[in-house]
């Protein structure tokens, strides 16, 4: 059995979502990212009536890649810009056996993960397009993904800044609820 450090992403290792932050930092270089708002606009009140899934609602947010026009240097150039905004706190833990789990889309994380040498599962978004495939890597979603890639590995030490992340948390010896620059006992 391996002992591991698994952490969220979103709001934990990076202070900020970093898929928001990215579609704003999209906006500005490609205004005409905005042509694909309207339609997640209209799906809303369907997605907080519980209509629509997650999924469903991010596939069309994700829309807004098809105006990027390589989305590739894109998410370079943005993790160029990006990267020292990660929290401090991880990096003066950081171990190169760490797995962060995020909701977040693969190939946007999948940039700093590698700059920082960890394993890293998240959401698989095609990255042209905005499909995804399977399920956002979200609560439940979570521990399934570690189980299918790491089936031997068990979490020392959990970090995430959402309750979501409770099925993951109550998997480690320890588990830490984020809060800015703040670590909470779960």
């Amino acid at each position: 059995m391996e002992k591991v450090n698994v952490y969220d992403w979103d709001k934990t290792i990076f202070p900020k979502d970093s898929t928001v932050t990215f579609y704003f930092w999209c906006v500005r270089h490609w205004p005409r990212v905005l042509r694909a708002l309207p339609a997640t606009v209209r799906l809303l009140p369907a997605y907080w009536k519980k209509k629509i899934t997650k999924t469903a609602i991010k596939e069309v947010f994700y829309g807004f890649l098809r105006y990027v026009p390589d989305i590739d240097k894109a998410a370079e150039r943005f993790w160029n810009e990006q990267f020292h905004r990660i929290n401090g706190w991880y990096l003066d833990q950081q171990r190169s056996s760490d797995i962060v789990i995020s909701a977040s889309p693969e190939f946007l994380i999948a940039v700093p993960a590698r700059r920082l040498g960890v394993r890293l599962l998240a959401s698989r978004v095609d990255r042209f397009t905005g499909k995804t495939e399977g399920e956002n890597c979200w609560g439940p979603e979570k521990v399934n993904r570690l189980r299918a890639a790491y089936p031997e590995v068990e979490i020392e030490t959990f970090y995430s800044d959402s309750r979501s992340d409770t099925p993951l948390a109550e998997l480690a010896e320890r588990a830490w609820l984020v809060k800015g620059q703040e670590l909470l006992p779960w």
